[in-house]
């Protein structure tokens, strides 16, 4: 009898509910007192110490706790004393604790160290160090050994390792012969030579992250069907590196319909996106819009200029655009004469403000030129004031004074004269009779002004 009655009082405690007395008979009640006091300790020594060692705020320290516990403050000192000796400072120490609390448990000798010295095998030191760790964390206590072997065997160089690595330093952080040596491969594949990939992928390591059969791959197919050869789309891709990152089913084919659909030959559509593929890639909107002003403004779709003015509107803003506008004509010019130069000269549009405004003082101020000179020929505007506009200038001012060519020469026909025909025709010329021609060429004399307003 006394044995049934055991049996059913075991049998009954076996099916009781979890909560006896309303508590839950959770591991944490079944642990020794001790064990829980001493736990509570390391906790609170480890909030303690992440505040005042490491900077962190009660929060965040009370966070990084609960991914790690210590009883003394020996191993941590040792990492952050290393840290510190590679010049980082308090904040940036505090970022990377917060970020990644667990290096404070890590070996300095076995770990931290040794990934250190890794990187400083690569080229990482001081600054980009302390760049680099502060970025990403991780790279002081992964493996980055195998990815890095992986690019080196595809040829890419330390310095292209260690720029790839500073952009996106997760790349490291995945297994790159299932992620990044597939991509590798496949690029290897379209006629990219190793170092072709290497100055893409360390220019575009974002590339990588891309699915090579959802996203790579389908760009090139739809890059193919645009440009029609193996080579144009070489030439894009090294041309343009982050093409790859783009939906071009969404942006590019858009685009282009609308071009064909205005009457753009294929020819010039493919001309355009080899020389800018930028200009293509643009909200099929803002495309819109910027088609319709160009229609509007005249330009032929059958013209080269066409496709060049499309190029200068979609590369800015409007609000840019309004800034170029306004610096034009601040040198005098009307509304009407600037867009008369740009359905000349679309680039024109494209030279930046600082440029613009020294070349039209020079050519206004120093050669005389009229600005209603200037809106005809928007290309002087194009050429290098350095290179070009100031030793020719010098050039043909030696020549007058000297004797050798009469004053009223056309400064205009000189300056747009190709480099050999100059070279020829004046240059070499005179270099027999006028040894400083050479000097005034390579812009060693300066430029004083001409000694009588000269036609232009």
């Amino acid at each position: 009898m006394l044995r049934l009655i055991c049996k059913r009082l075991s049998l009954v405690n076996s099916r009781a509910s979890p909560l006896v007395h309303g508590f839950s008979s959770s591991n944490s009640f079944t642990r020794p007192m001790s064990e829980m006091s001493s736990s509570i300790d390391r906790q609170s020594f480890t909030v303690s110490y992440l505040q005042n060692s490491c900077g962190l705020s009660q929060n965040s320290a009370i966070a990084a706790s609960k991914k790690l516990l210590f009883e003394n403050s020996e191993q941590p000192d040792l990492v952050l004393e290393l840290l510190r000796t590679q010049g980082l400072t308090q904040s940036q120490i505090e970022k990377i604790i917060v970020t990644r609390p667990q290096l404070l448990e890590a070996d300095v000798e076995d770990t931290l160290r040794p990934k250190m010295e890794f990187l400083e095998s690569l080229g990482f030191s001081g600054a980009s160090m302390v760049k680099l760790v502060t970025k990403d964390p991780r790279m002081l206590d992964c493996d980055v050994v195998e990815s890095v072997q992986l690019f080196r065997s595809h040829g890419f160089s330390d310095e292209q390792i260690r720029a790839l690595t500073m952009k996106l330093p997760s790349l490291h952080f995945c297994n790159t012969n299932k992620t990044a040596k597939p991509k590798l491969e496949f690029l290897k594949s379209m006629g990219f030579t190793d170092e072709d990939i290497a100055r893409i992928v360390s220019s575009e390591p974002y590339i990588l992250e891309r699915s090579l059969e959802n996203h790579i791959i389908p760009c090139i197919e739809v890059l193919k069907q645009v440009l029609g050869s193996d080579e144009n789309v070489r030439n894009v891709i090294k041309s343009c590196y982050w093409i790859l990152e783009y939906n071009l089913e969404k942006m590019l084919v858009p685009n282009i319909a609308m071009l064909k659909s205005h009457g753009v030959p294929e020819n010039l559509i493919v001309k355009l996106f080899i020389a800018h593929p930028r200009t293509l890639l643009v909200r099929s909107q803002k495309f819109t819009e910027i088609l319709g002003e160009v229609v509007k403004l005249g330009f032929n779709p059958n013209t080269l200029l066409f496709v060049l003015a499309i190029r200068s509107m979609a590369v800015m803003s409007k609000a840019l655009w309004e800034q170029k506008v306004e610096a034009y004509k601040s040198f005098g010019l009307t509304k009407d004469q600037v867009y008369s130069a740009f359905k000349m000269q679309p680039m024109c549009m494209l030279i930046s403000e600082k440029k613009l405004k020294k070349v039209m003082h020079f050519l206004i101020n120093k050669l005389n030129i009229d600005i209603s000179v200037i809106c005809r020929n928007p290309n002087l505007l194009m050429l290098s004031l350095e290179k070009r506009i100031i030793p020719r200038s010098s050039v043909l001012q030696l020549l007058i004074a000297s004797g050798f060519l009469k004053e009223d020469v056309n400064i205009i026909y000189y300056l747009r004269m190709t480099e050999q025909k100059f070279v020829e025709n004046l240059v070499k010329k005179y270099k027999d009779v006028l040894p400083s021609i050479v000097q005034a060429h390579e812009g060693k004399i300066e430029f004083v002004g001409f000694p009588v307003f000269l036609k232009s």
